[in-house]
């Protein structure tokens, strides 16, 4: 079973690895949807090389940072990341990112650049339209039936629990700031990037099409690849081997 190892000394990491893994080579740290967890990651960790260490986000307001205020702005969560990430750049660092966890990671990555040791060898961007083309969410209100109707649509992982009791007030605070947060987002003029970028779009994804992931292609000087995965906004979790393979085969390759 994977789980956690040793974990880094930010709150904002969760580091997960299978027993035995070899010692890490190449940081690989992901991102969160909207009302996403760290532990969504926790099982590609088995499907990675042993050199690669598998690092995932935890926002405020979740898992064991749940009595934690939300992030109200994107900045919020990009500058303490940025800081955490190039406080232990020891190693190679690719950053992948799902729906507003791309944007994120795309800020993050811009913050980093600035840092040479700490430039990130490649950004992936999932499930999210590159900078210019956003079109937010559909949601008119924030209320809860809103809420639901807008997870279902996009066929989110779990949709079926929402009208479970209990449920709603445990995960719409969550899911409601986030939705907040990302609406009103948008990158400044200054995100233009150098890292390489390979862009990654479910064929059935009712929020980004191929074509406005393949925006992404103007946001940097780097080399630019986009790729199609069959399924909705959330085709990770049913593609979850092929996208996993398609990562690992773009990571640095371990040294000797």
């Amino acid at each position: 079973m994977n789980g956690p190892v040793r974990q880094p000394a930010s709150a904002w990491l969760r580091a997960y690895a299978t027993p035995g893994a070899a010692p890490a080579e190449v940081r690989l740290v992901c991102f969160p949807h909207a009302g996403g967890s760290a532990s969504f990651y926790r099982d590609w960790a088995g499907l990675l090389p042993a050199h690669v260490e598998l690092l995932a986000v935890c926002y405020p307001g979740r898992e064991d940072r749940f009595g934690e205020e939300c992030a109200a702005h994107l900045a919020d969560l990009a500058d303490p990341i940025a800081e955490a990430l190039a406080a232990d750049a020891e190693s190679p660092l690719v950053l992948f990112g799902h729906s507003m966890g791309a944007a994120v990671a795309a800020e993050v990555a811009l913050r980093l650049e600035k840092r040479e040791r700490a430039r990130p060898q490649r950004l992936f961007v999932s499930g999210r339209e590159g900078p210019g083309a956003e079109r937010g969410s559909e949601l008119r209100s924030y209320d809860d039936d809103a809420l639901a109707a807008e997870v279902l649509r996009l066929g989110g992982h779990g949709a079926e629990i929402m009208d479970q009791p209990g449920v709603r007030e445990l995960l719409f605070p969550v899911l409601r700031a986030d939705y907040r947060l990302i609406d009103s987002y948008r990158p400044g003029p200054g995100l233009r990037l150098t890292t390489p970028v390979t862009a990654l779009s479910g064929e059935s994804d009712p929020a980004c099409t191929a074509e406005e992931s393949r925006v992404w292609s103007s946001a940097t000087s780097g080399s630019f690849e986009l790729h199609s995965f069959p399924g909705d906004h959330f085709f990770l979790v049913p593609c979850r081997e092929q996208v996993v393979g398609l990562v690992a085969e773009r990571l640095p390759a371990a040294r000797g």
